[in-house]
């Protein structure tokens, strides 16, 4: 394994605080957007399901140009640098235009003026600026134990600035006018914060030349020379055919694994979101989603902080994700229990618990992506960072999308009425079965997947195999 330290503390701060730019638009968008079309826009939540389901197949497209045409990108900046620095500013623009629907227009009109600026927001922009901002992962530095300080800084600065949004946007709405006017005043405020804190993030780091990142000194004289080859000078790695390039993608079982591990994350997080209509509705406060958010995040964060040093004297990320995942399986069923019980402080104690789980998964993902995307190097001397990174946005923007759109399609056969003072029964049932019963459920096919997803040991296995004969490049990895 590389040694060698690659990153000041500065940079690892600097990267990671670029994620309070992408939660910005990510947490305002999927945990406040369906209520405000709603309960202010006055519109249909299943119609607005479907569109989101629509603007789906627009995002599978985008994912994948995207990360060819990082790939093929060579800048003084780098790859990904200039990629995450311009397209932030089509991403502000856009989480204004969906929060700013005007109520003058008729119902058709506002779903058009959603369903183009929603789609613009996720397949273009969203998705330039999340793809290369992950990327860098890969492409500042070499060291693995950085990698994985890095993610878990980044999703520091992530859940917090989560914490931040699901406390404050409320209040903050009211404070500024309330209805479509404080809507509209509160993503302006985002967008402007998260514009400059993605300039800073940027900035604050570089990416590493071709040339020092075909230097393996991992590696045999054979496979340096087959890295320098891949790298060096915009050569194979930017001018692979998009067939090759996919081929080597869908040959990656680890790639595919993540990629269905971070949909279902996306999916947690979306239903999760829906507690705005839960505690509105059932514990009868909204404001209790700000002290929710406190009791997820506080946890959560605390674990992250910790990830670095329990990887490290574990030995590796994939026992310490498993054991963390069945923590955070028995935390959401306590929730469950807790909810059902009537007790509150429970709920709040054993959502705490089920975070500390997740922490590791949300420390060492980025990690787990860059091993993934060696693993290709290492079986076919062929780098694709670009389009191996893009199942972090392509996972994050279909995941939280099906997640939104699903709670939608929910919550119009319930019989959902906004604004009611009292719900229908089937509106109630369904609320509990969206906020507590599908997050369980998908924290037990995740645990499911982890336990299919050693990729260390398998890159382990294939640097050992290096001295003695060259990978197979057509071959899917061993496990």
């Amino acid at each position: 394994m590389n040694d060698k330290k690659y990153l000041k503390w500065y940079n690892k701060v600097g990267y990671g605080s670029g994620d309070v730019a992408g939660n910005v638009v990510y947490a305002l968008l999927s945990t406040f957007v369906m209520i405000y079309l709603t309960d202010t826009a006055g519109l249909n939540p299943g119609v607005i399901g479907t569109l989101m389901m629509l603007s789906k197949f627009f995002d599978g497209f985008s994912d994948i140009l995207f990360g060819t045409l990082l790939d093929r990108t060579r800048t003084r900046m780098g790859k990904a640098r200039p990629w995450m620095l311009w397209a932030f500013v089509g991403c502000a623009l856009m989480i204004i235009a969906v929060f700013a629907i005007p109520p003058s227009l008729g119902a058709t009109a506002k779903y058009a003026w959603f369903f183009i600026a929603y789609t613009l927001l996720n397949s273009v922009f969203y998705t330039a600026n999340n793809i290369a901002y992950s990327s860098l992962t890969a492409l500042i530095t070499k060291n693995s134990a950085e990698r994985v300080q890095m993610g878990s800084i980044r999703f520091m600065f992530a859940f917090g600035t989560s914490l931040l949004i699901q406390t404050f946007t409320v209040k903050g709405v009211e404070l500024l006018g309330g209805g479509a006017e404080g809507w509209r005043a509160i993503a302006i405020i985002y967008a402007l914060i998260g514009l400059a804190v993605n300039t800073l993030s940027v900035l604050s780091v570089r990416e590493l030349s071709p040339e020092e990142l075909a230097d393996r000194s991992d590696m045999s004289a054979e496979d340096a020379q087959r890295a320098a080859a891949a790298d060096a000078g915009g050569a194979d790695a930017g001018k692979l055919p998009f067939k090759e390039s996919m081929q080597l993608l869908l040959a990656n079982r680890y790639y595919l694994i993540i990629l269905v591990v971070f949909l279902l994350t996306q999916i947690f997080t979306a239903t999760l979101n829906m507690g705005i209509y839960f505690m509105t509705y059932i514990l009868g406060d909204a404001n209790l989603l700000g002290v929710f958010a406190w009791a997820i995040n506080i946890p959560l964060i605390a674990g992250l902080l910790a990830t670095p040093w329990v990887v490290s004297r574990v030995g590796g990320m994939y026992r310490v994700n498993i054991v963390g995942y069945i923590v955070a399986v028995a935390g959401r069923l306590g929730v469950v229990a807790a909810a059902y019980a009537g007790s509150l402080p429970l709920m709040l104690v054993f959502s705490g618990i089920a975070s500390i789980g997740m922490s590791p998964l949300q420390g060492t993902v980025n990690a787990l992506i860059a091993e993934a995307s060696e693993n290709t190097f290492l079986r076919s001397g062929k780098r694709i960072d670009g389009l191996m990174f893009s199942c972090t946005s392509l996972g994050v923007k279909i995941g939280g999308g099906l997640g939104t759109a699903l709670a939608g399609w929910l919550l119009a056969m319930s019989g959902y009425i906004a604004n009611a003072p009292v719900q229908p029964e089937s509106a109630i049932a369904m609320l509990y079965f969206m906020y507590l019963w599908i997050p369980a459920i998908v924290n037990g096919v995740i645990l499911f997947l982890l336990s299919r997803l050693d990729v260390e040991r398998a890159n382990t296995r294939l640097r050992e195999s290096h001295g003695v004969q060259a990978p197979a490049a057509a071959e899917p990895a061993e496990g």
